[in-house]
């Protein structure tokens, strides 16, 4: 009984400090969304946390240890979001396109908060190698699970002369734009309505398996 006793307050103690790491890397994302990269400081993701400064330098060493992490969350945020739509989706590679589509615009992913995040990071992404490679990587492996689902399309619908790695940059490069779109047009963003585009795209190239009407494989 007491060795049980002794372990329930480390337990406790890793729980809290996930619990506040979390509270800033949140605190962060709010602030680089509503200030801006340059503009953020350790100051106001304490006081956007709830928390005093010295908690921030106990977690995070630095500005850019925190930036860092943040990063690295919403990387993993969102490739957990994709790997299980596509779980959900089923093994027919025409419905795991379909998912990807549906995930791309599912607002836990795609809200303009996150979505202003990421371009603040891409931005930064040239002159700061690790910023570079943490976006290469998240980008990397989702284009080559798009290319391979392509590949599959194609050949269980005998397409001839298509090729899978251009119909998935051309995914990639819609996904994207309709990201962008969405911190320009901010309340006008039509949802729905770039899910359809996305949906036309894949209706032009792959007819027998997709539907323009449909937010649905067909």
């Amino acid at each position: 009984m007491a060795r049980q006793n002794s372990k329930a307050p480390a337990r406790g103690r890793a729980a809290t400090k996930a619990l506040r790491r979390q509270q800033l890397i949140d605190a962060t994302i709010d602030s680089i969304a509503k200030r801006g990269f340059a503009e953020t400081t350790l100051a106001d993701v304490a006081d956007g946390a709830g928390l005093s400064r010295g908690i921030v330098n106990f977690h995070f060493k630095s500005k850019e240890m925190l930036l860092i992490e943040t990063l690295r969350y919403m990387a993993e945020e969102y490739r957990e979001a994709w790997t299980r739509a596509l779980e959900k989706a089923g093994p027919a590679p025409a419905g795991q396109l379909a998912a990807m589509v549906e995930i791309d615009f599912d607002p836990v992913v795609c809200s303009r908060k996150k979505v202003a995040v990421w371009y603040a990071f891409y931005g930064e992404a040239k002159s700061r190698p690790t910023y570079l490679d943490l976006c290469h990587a998240e980008d990397l492996e989702q284009h080559e699970v798009l290319c391979d689902l392509c590949r599959r399309v194609i050949e269980e619908g005998g397409y001839k002369g298509v090729d899978p790695e251009l119909i998935a940059t051309g995914f990639g490069a819609m996904s994207d734009g309709f990201w962008l779109d969405m911190l320009i047009q901010r309340r006008h963003f039509d949802r729905a309505g770039a899910k359809r585009a996305c949906y036309a795209y894949l209706a032009s190239v792959f007819p027998r398996h997709f539907s323009v009407d449909r937010a649905t494989a067909a």
